[in-house]
């Protein structure tokens, strides 16, 4: 099995979202900020990064994780759904893919920490946010990550992707 989450930058929410699919950090308690910024690239990508999918390591049953930046383009990931469904015609390949949308986890306050951060370079206001944001949506993170692999063991589907509209959080501090 193969999981990639994704999210605009790469380097936020789906970053968080690997790390917790990988318990890099607790499940049973809020990070804090030390835990979050020692995520490999919590806050390190750059826009040209965007549409690199970096492997962040195995989880306990050997599946693999990985995260991608998306940008705006709302087409990025059903075209590598298409060209993993063109690479396992005829194959004998039986890993499954699922696309994690992480995106609807995010909160404004990392909303605005990404902005100042990695756009403005305004770190000062920025990593605060962020890791406020993050420690605001920890538990919508995790309950993602669960639905994510509920979803691959249950899904019939070689390629699936997740839009996770239903872990939208309050967009207000």
């Amino acid at each position: 099995m193969i999981y990639i989450y994704n999210c605009y930058a790469g380097t936020h929410s789906s970053a968080l979202a690997a790390a917790y699919h990988l318990k890099k950090l607790p499940q049973d308690r809020q990070p804090t900020k030390e835990e979050i910024l020692n995520i490999d690239i919590f806050n390190k990508l750059t826009p040209k990064d965007m549409g690199r999918i970096i492997l962040h390591g195995r989880d306990e049953e050997g599946n693999k994780v990985y995260t991608i930046g998306r940008s705006r383009s709302k087409l990025l990931i059903p075209a590598l759904k298409d060209l993993g469904l063109i690479l396992n015609e005829g194959s004998q390949s039986t890993d499954k893919v699922i696309f994690s949308n992480a995106s609807p986890t995010v909160p404004i306050a990392m909303t605005f920490g990404g902005l100042f951060s990695r756009r403005l370079h305004i770190d000062f206001i920025g990593v605060p946010l962020l890791i406020k944001g993050a420690q605001q949506t920890y538990h919508n993170i995790i309950s993602l990550v669960e639905f994510t692999k509920k979803t691959a063991k249950t899904s019939e589907k070689q390629i699936e992707i997740l839009e996770n509209k239903n872990f939208e959080v309050n967009k207000l501090f």
